[in-house]
């Protein structure tokens, strides 16, 4: 039988964690440093930096590939920020 206040308190433990991962910021950045984009550990979009010399009408392609860089580049990080606050004994917990 499932056991509401089990349920309850993992539900609270998600929650929190959400709520952790989502005050941590992370960016990545395109090779060259002039796309920038910061997001969440939520993997929530924050704020992007495009350095201005990118601004040109003909640079909409250029631009897509730095943002394609910075979000590799960002989901690279995500996964090292991510494993550093793996606990695995809390989510050993909350499994059960």
């Amino acid at each position: 039988m499932i056991n509401p206040a089990k349920i309850f308190k993992m539900q609270q433990e998600a929650k929190q964690m959400q709520k952790k991962l989502r005050e941590r910021k992370v960016s990545g950045s395109s090779k060259d440093g002039r796309v920038v984009i910061f997001m969440n550990l939520a993997q929530e979009f924050e704020d992007i930096h495009i350095d201005e010399s990118l601004l040109a009408p003909d640079s909409l392609g250029l631009i897509k590939k730095l943002m394609e860089e910075a979000f590799k580049d960002f989901q690279k990080t995500l996964q090292k920020e991510a494993m550093k606050d793996m606990d695995l004994d809390q989510i050993k917990k909350m499994l059960g």
